[in-house]
């Protein structure tokens, strides 16, 4: 692969490498950091990258790793570690009112979730990866994909049920 031809292929990950970091770093700030640091990493690093594997798989164990470092070098964690639903309105391709508003709601309560399970969350449901294909790119076994996937729909549905009960707008 040429690095003309990377770089076009990295660019045409960036939406999804945002969603994916926001749903770890669970800040706009910090979201934005470690989405320029993955592309650094990804750039310098370019000639490693095996084109018979997924570019965007590599990506994300990328950025999940440059996370995780980061995380073992801060001794507090900045901010309250939620991000904003405001800012979340790339994660909904809906433009239907009641459905954005639904969405909406879906996407505070994942946010609330532990970040393990909204990012193997987002990565089947949103990006439409398998259990495998997470599993890879999460370095885990696919029955910690399949746990994670069934814990976070039950705690998503279970909050969203608990707000409809109680005739809320939001969880």
């Amino acid at each position: 692969m040429k690095p003309n031809q990377f770089k076009t292929e990295l660019i045409a990950l960036l939406p999804r490498l945002k969603r994916y970091a926001l749903t770890l770093t669970r800040a706009t700030g910090d979201a934005d950091d470690l989405l320029q640091d993955t592309c650094t990493q990804a750039l310098a690093n370019w000639k490693k990258y095996d084109p018979s594997q997924p570019l965007d798989r590599w990506a994300f164990t990328i950025m999940r790793n440059g996370w995780f470092s980061e995380q073992r070098k801060r001794k507090v964690r900045m901010g309250s570690g939620q991000t904003p639903i405001e800012d979340m309105h790339d994660l909904s391709d809906n433009h239907n009112a009641d459905e954005h508003l639904y969405a909406n709601q879906v996407g505070n309560v994942v946010q609330k979730l532990p970040a393990d399970l909204s990012s193997t969350l987002l990565l089947v449901a949103k990006e439409g990866y398998s259990y495998k294909e997470a599993a890879q790119a999460l370095d885990v076994p696919v029955g910690t994909i399949m746990s994670r996937i069934h814990r976070a729909r039950q705690m998503v549905s279970q909050s969203l049920n608990r707000g409809s009960e109680r005739g809320d707008k939001h969880e």
